[in-house]
């Protein structure tokens, strides 16, 4: 059973190993909204608890026998536990805006190039690091006695087990990209409270058992055993890419878009640190070595703000208007800071198309051409990016998640990098998380036993690059200066 935890929705996901497939269906669906409190953006997890909860009666009820339990979230997130194990607070919500000039804090106190030589990981100010900074002077932190991740955090609740999976806290930019560990100088030079942070244990490592009040709330089987899977949802997402060979990129394709290769071990280098590459780590001892692309966010909050004007529109009404629009239109950068934080997205777009020389799109279908060619032509950006960094030749490009289902970004993608895309499984990061359960019960031995099931289980569907060379060539370009010109402006309210 997964537990497959997203920034719009979570699901459990019941999954049945057939020696050589793993064939697996949804039983629970619930949308995971934040809350907007008086001192902020916060997560609502004590009703994603219970929605959990929910989820497993369904498939205890549905199942039969149930083997194993695992969870995957969203990274840099974090509950505080104080020292009777009570969760302090919500946790806050990485979008919220607390962290700004936090980074500034935090290169105060050590180098930025010190930061990325000890972590590999990218600077975000949604990161774990600068969170805990923004904290500095609230009472929470003191008060504080354990730091669990979101995946960890709901563990815990099910098994009354504290533990952090590697995964998801190689996400934290806290963790030493070599040795696994806590980086603790860097803990320390941050002025963090050390007793914090405790042990992190791989994924594949069976974590505790279902507690009997729980058992008994959802009708599970008491002392169900509950695995720490790659609980970072992209590196569950990676394990179910239905790779061949390892001339392979990834796209996990959804709110964000994770672009990036895998590696046998960390690529530190100041080539990547000045790109902003992270390192984080995956299932079997490999890195991901990837870009965070603003992604879908960017069309799923244009949809929010066509509804709250009367206008409904499915994503294949919106594709087909996208379709029907005139190529070559305006780009943006959709890592643009302006893009963080809920809000108006249209007008935040036609803002910075105009401050770029370029007229902003109006209309719906004009509007999603514009960001699905700008992501398309971001993915090229960082696909390349990640070639010269780490001297590994793309041969096909693997698009996972939800973005899977969006047919024209598919294409979009092909013909802008000028590489076979293979889009699917949708529901990848719900798979990579069976089959870790699957690794853990000793029945599969390894990554590449994992994707070679992986094919079994799923169909995939093959874009080939159309269109001229030069064309997507110029337009690679025109991205490239818009990137390099785009002015900083001020990031708007989560509010407007």
């Amino acid at each position: 059973m997964a537990v497959d935890l997203g920034a719009e929705s979570g699901r459990v996901v019941l999954g049945r190993f057939e020696g050589e497939r793993m064939t697996f269906e949804e039983v629970h669906r619930f949308p995971n909204v934040p809350v907007r409190l008086p001192d902020g953006l916060r997560w609502d997890v004590l009703r994603i608890l219970g929605e959990i909860e929910d989820g497993i009666a369904k498939a205890a009820k549905d199942g039969g026998r149930i083997e194993s339990l695992g969870i995957d979230a969203w990274g840099v997130d974090f509950g505080l536990l104080d020292r009777d194990g009570c969760l302090i607070s919500n946790p806050y919500h990485y979008r919220d805006p607390r962290t700004e000039g936090m980074q500034e804090r935090a290169f105060d106190r050590m180098s930025k190039e010190e930061i990325y030589e000890t972590t590999g990981i990218q600077f975000m100010p949604i990161n774990t690091l600068y969170q805990l900074l923004a904290m500095e002077d609230s009472p929470l932190l003191p008060a504080a006695q354990t730091l669990l991740l979101i995946p960890d955090l709901i563990r815990y609740w099910l098994t009354g087990e504290k533990a952090c999976e590697f995964t998801a806290a190689s996400t934290t930019q806290l963790c030493d990209a070599r040795s696994g560990g806590w980086a603790r100088g860097l803990v320390e030079d941050m002025r963090l409270p050390g007793r914090i942070f405790g042990e992190i244990v791989p994924p594949g490592t069976q974590v505790g058992r279902l507690l009997p009040g729980v058992a008994k709330v959802t009708g599970a089987k008491e002392g169900l055993p509950v695995t720490a899977v790659a609980s970072h949802d992209t590196a569950s997402a990676v394990v179910a890419v239905p790779a061949e060979n390892e001339n392979f990129a990834y796209n996990s394709s959804g709110t964000w878009s994770l672009v990036g290769v895998e590696l046998p071990e960390p690529a530190i280098a100041p080539e990547g640190m000045r790109a902003n590459f992270t390192n984080e780590g995956g299932f079997g001892g490999t890195t991901r070595f990837l870009k965070n692309v603003m992604g879908l966010w960017l069309l799923q909050e244009c949809r929010r703000n066509w509804a709250r004007e009367g206008r409904e529109y499915s994503y294949e009404e919106l594709a087909r208007f996208a379709e029907e629009a005139p190529m070559d239109g305006p780009l943006v950068d959709p890592d643009h800071p302006l893009f963080l934080s809920p809000g108006d997205m249209p007008s935040r777009i036609r803002r910075l198309c105009r401050t770029t020389g370029q007229e902003g799109p109006e209309e719906p279908g004009a509007m999603t051409r514009c960001v699905l060619e700008s992501l398309a032509l971001k993915y090229r950006w960082a696909l390349e990016k990640a070639e010269e960094i780490t001297g590994r030749r793309v041969g096909v490009v693997h698009i996972v998640g939800g973005g899977a289902r969006n047919e024209l970004l598919c294409q979009l993608t092909a013909d802008a990098t000028r590489r076979l895309v293979r889009a699917g499984p949708v529901e990848a990061t719900a798979l990579g998380n069976l089959m870790v359960q699957a690794y853990a019960g000793g029945w599969l031995s390894s990554l590449g036993e994992i994707r070679e099931s992986v094919r079994r289980s799923v169909e995939v569907r093959d874009y080939e690059p159309r269109g001229e060379e030069d064309r997507w060539h110029e337009a690679s370009e025109k991205l490239r200066f818009i990137m390099e010109t785009s002015p900083q402006l001020e990031r708007e309210g989560a509010g407007t």
